[in-house]
């Protein structure tokens, strides 16, 4: 019999934010997407107030001043970086982990001896030491029915943040209580379609005919109604498959009309993505670029994107931000507004087996550059050194009026401490 804990940092990017900022303890906080534009995180207290996620500020600006809410700007670096250490802490306390999220990872207990519950606990306290960073634990047969009592967990005051599904009697009534458009890849269209045929709870979905969900809801909806059954049908990965693209994109904090300051944040994007693959071994056969106007302006449209090939497999920023332009110059029109822009490196390969070319003519010191250029940005924080004008002060940059310093990524932004 499998069995897998489903780990969920608890409203993560606001939780990164209190253990750096203890005065957040207990006071509604949000954190607002890219250029400061919605709510993607709530505190539990800001929830009770009526923010909605997605919820654009401009329409809760009276909520946030009648409850006191702290608004932050999104820090994602000092997030990732969170979330990398919550993750070591986990992979040191099971014998094999899958992260699914930057906040969710899985982990396969199957064979494991210890109380589980107890062992749940332990991981919680482990990680929230090591951490500052808050768990809710979901433990079952399968990974659906882990996510399902993972979301118990984390609403149950009586759970306490850990739930065991395995061989419970508590499973019927766990199913029960779960709305159907609540369980782990029932979208909301499945959900309508289901409720219009009397499903309403992960219980009544779990009773259907197999003959009925399959004709309904396919292979993939029967796999998910005996994922509920308590059976294990989608499998466990330790390694997660490579990824097959990399996108780094922005909306700027206002309309850019300028080349060069588009040549700026196409540089900073190819730069920042290139480091991307390096890290994980990875090499790119092309680069696409797109720059897009904003769609709910009055103003002329043009959103054009350009895939460049490259001459050969690379993560070398050199070329790979010298496609990135020549593609911007191509589809750039003049006078025209753009509102953001963005670089996909493409057909991503494992470095090691990527093809040669005999056109490719390496150059060892370009390696010693971006190895440098990589170690620079580790110890001073990403950006800090870059190609061409990528580092000087431009208007492109995305608003981020509220953002908390990158406690964790950078020098000047380690707290200090008054004696």
């Amino acid at each position: 019999m499998t069995i897998y804990a489903l780990v969920d940092c608890n409203n993560f990017y606001a939780s990164c934010e209190r253990v750096f900022n203890p005065k957040l303890e207990g006071r509604p906080v949000i954190v607002l997407s890219s250029n400061d534009g919605c709510a993607i995180a709530r505190s539990n207290e800001a929830k009770e107030a009526g923010v909605k996620m997605a919820q654009p500020l401009y329409q809760i600006t009276d909520l946030v001043k009648r409850h006191d809410i702290q608004v932050l700007s999104a820090n994602f670096r000092l997030y990732s970086d969170m979330s990398n250490r919550v993750m070591q802490v986990l992979a040191d306390k099971a014998p094999a982990m899958q992260q699914y999220s930057i906040d969710e990872c899985f982990l396969d207990l199957t064979g494991m001896t210890d109380d589980l519950i107890d062992y749940g606990r332990r991981v919680q306290t482990k990680v929230r030491q090591w951490t500052g960073i808050p768990v809710g634990i979901g433990i079952a047969e399968s990974k659906t029915l882990a996510k399902l009592a993972n979301r118990i967990a984390k609403k149950s005051e009586k759970a306490g943040g850990v739930l065991n599904l395995v061989g419970s009697p508590w499973r019927a009534k766990a199913l029960e209580m779960t709305d159907v458009g609540d369980v782990w890849g029932i979208g909301k269209q499945y959900a309508k379609k289901l409720n219009r045929n009397g499903v309403m709870t992960a219980l009544d979905l779990s009773k259907q005919a197999d003959g009925w969900i399959r004709k309904e809801m396919g292979v993939g909806g029967l796999k998910t109604v005996r994922e509920l059954r308590g059976e294990d049908c989608i499998g466990f990965e330790s390694i997660p498959k490579p990824k097959q693209t990399s996108l780094v994109s922005r909306s700027f904090g206002h309309t850019v009309t300028d080349l060069d300051d588009l040549v700026n944040a196409i540089t900073v994007f190819a730069s920042t993505a290139a480091e991307d693959i390096r890290r994980a071994n990875l090499v790119s056969t092309a680069v696409s670029v797109f720059i897009e106007t904003n769609r709910f302006s009055n103003g002329p449209q043009h959103t054009p994107s350009l895939a460049v090939e490259l001459s050969h497999a690379t993560n070398n920023t050199k070329h790979i931000v010298r496609a990135a332009i020549h593609g911007l110059k191509e589809i750039h029109a003049e006078g025209i507004k753009y509102k953001k822009a963005g670089v996909m490196l493409l057909d991503l390969v494992d470095a090691d087996h990527a093809p040669r070319s005999l056109f490719d003519h390496h150059d060892p010191k370009d390696d010693k550059l971006i190895e440098a250029f990589d170690q620079i940005n580790r110890q001073q924080g990403p950006g800090s050194v870059n190609f061409g004008t990528a580092g000087q002060p431009s208007g492109w940059r995305s608003n981020s009026a509220y953002q908390s310093p990158r406690y964790t990524t950078e020098w000047a932004g380690i707290p200090t401490v008054k004696t």
